[in-house]
């Protein structure tokens, strides 16, 4: 009994040291890394909580204090939202904290990038505080998690734009013939793709026998999409490139298929799950696994850019160094001065708050599909019409970024 109680100890007491020691590790060059594992460690959490916290939450009397109880998915749904609420004020509270910081001279640059046991300890003490708050405030959460996870998509489609315009300008500065080469294989291949990809939504959401004219409109649409980027990118006015055009017309592809996939399980014009109304366990883990990886990426990237909703005087997030330096010869010359911060904390944190609301949206099903779609993720008619209104801001945003410096030539775009 005495060397159980001491081997208990003794493993007790490695087990805190190991976490001592595997936070105390995160310096600057992986806090950012850090920052994602707790926000997937917050979807997990979610996840989790959706499957089995329903009969917990029906035995608290704050909670459950109807005069008749709701069904299980309501408090499938409030165990969710109670941990993105936790989430969105942690981040949120850090972007308050870190607004205005311009060099690595500002104490607050230390609090962002060290201190993680008092800030995993906020973390875990703010979702349980969530726990405690009337269902009033976790409905009004809900309402404008909505409009969060709106925003969150603008900010994605944003990245997206800039990103294929700064891959676009980067290979034609090379001015060189392989890489005028390799725009137009990347174009074509991405036309091919975009075109393949309509034939197969055509086969899988149009079945025959079946009056399908929404799923009908939505791929025509999106095919009329790709043919005018690349009309409006090829016009002698515009001076744009295929390549942009070819990867903004497979994103609509892509978001289609999405937004099509997303329709509920027992409708007749989705064949693609008409004979499994079910999901695997297997499917619903990769399903989550996708989501957290596109909200991380997401996050980081506005995080990292220099471009998305900057102010004029905000730090640029350093568009010529990598997102984690791994040389050591970078952080010794980090300390060396106090250099200019590499990129707004305040709006990397304000990302995951608004990635908090889109992950919540997404588990819940936009919060009014859940006892349609069962435990599936992201199903369901309103993520349908989500993912649909995504692609048209994509396509309009893209077009604008394409015709406004010939209706501005006076302003920088």
């Amino acid at each position: 009994m005495w060397a159980a109680s001491c081997l208990a100890s003794c493993c007790a007491a490695c087990a805190c040291e190991a976490c001592r020691t595997a936070v105390g590790s995160i310096g600057r060059r992986s806090a950012r890394i850090a920052y994602c594992g707790l926000f997937a460690l917050s979807l997990l959490a979610s996840w989790a909580l959706r499957e089995v916290a329903a009969p917990l939450l029906q035995s608290i009397p704050w909670i459950n204090h109807f005069s008749k109880t709701p069904d299980r998915e309501w408090f499938e749904t409030d165990a969710v939202l109670r941990v993105s609420l936790g989430n969105f004020l942690f981040f949120t509270i850090l972007a308050l904290i870190m607004a205005g910081i311009k060099d690595q001279k500002d104490p607050r640059d230390k609090v962002h990038h060290g201190g993680w046991m008092a800030k995993v300890f906020c973390w875990v003490l703010i979702v349980f505080l969530m726990f405690f708050v009337p269902n009033g405030v976790v409905s009004f959460y809900e309402s404008i998690s909505k409009f969060g996870s709106g925003l969150f998509l603008l900010v994605q489609v944003v990245l997206l734009l800039d990103f294929v315009h700064g891959w676009n300008e980067n290979w034609v500065a090379k001015d060189e013939q392989f890489w005028y080469m390799a725009l137009l294989v990347v174009s074509v291949v991405c036309y091919i793709a975009s075109f393949s990809f309509s034939g197969l939504l055509f086969h899988w959401f149009t079945p025959s026998g079946q009056d399908c004219g929404l799923n009908m409109f939505f791929i025509v649409s999106t095919l009329i999409l790709v043919f005018l980027f690349a009309i409006v990118a090829l016009h002698p006015k515009i001076n744009g490139s295929l390549l942009p055009a070819s990867v903004i017309g497979l994103y609509c592809t892509y978001l289609c298929y999405s937004g099509l996939s997303s329709e509920p399980r027992d409708y007749e014009c989705n064949g693609l799950h008409i004979h499994s109304k079910a999901m695997s366990t297997s499917s619903l883990t990769l399903g989550l696994c996708t989501t957290i990886l596109s909200v991380v990426y997401s996050a980081v990237r506005a995080g990292s850019s220099a471009t998305v909703l900057s102010a004029p005087d905000s730090p640029r997030a350093g568009a010529d160094k990598p997102l984690l330096p791994f040389s050591k010869a970078d952080e010794e010359d980090t300390k060396e001065v106090a250099k200019p911060v590499t990129y707004s904390y305040s709006f990397f944190h304000l990302i995951f708050s608004l990635a908090s609301m889109y992950s919540a949206m997404l588990l819940t099903g936009w919060s009014t599909s859940v006892g349609e779609s069962g435990k599936l993720v992201d199903v369901g008619w309103p993520s349908v019409y989500i993912r649909m209104a995504t692609q048209w801001a994509t396509a309009g945003l893209f077009i604008w970024s394409l015709v406004a410096p010939l209706l501005f030539p006076d302003r920088e775009f």
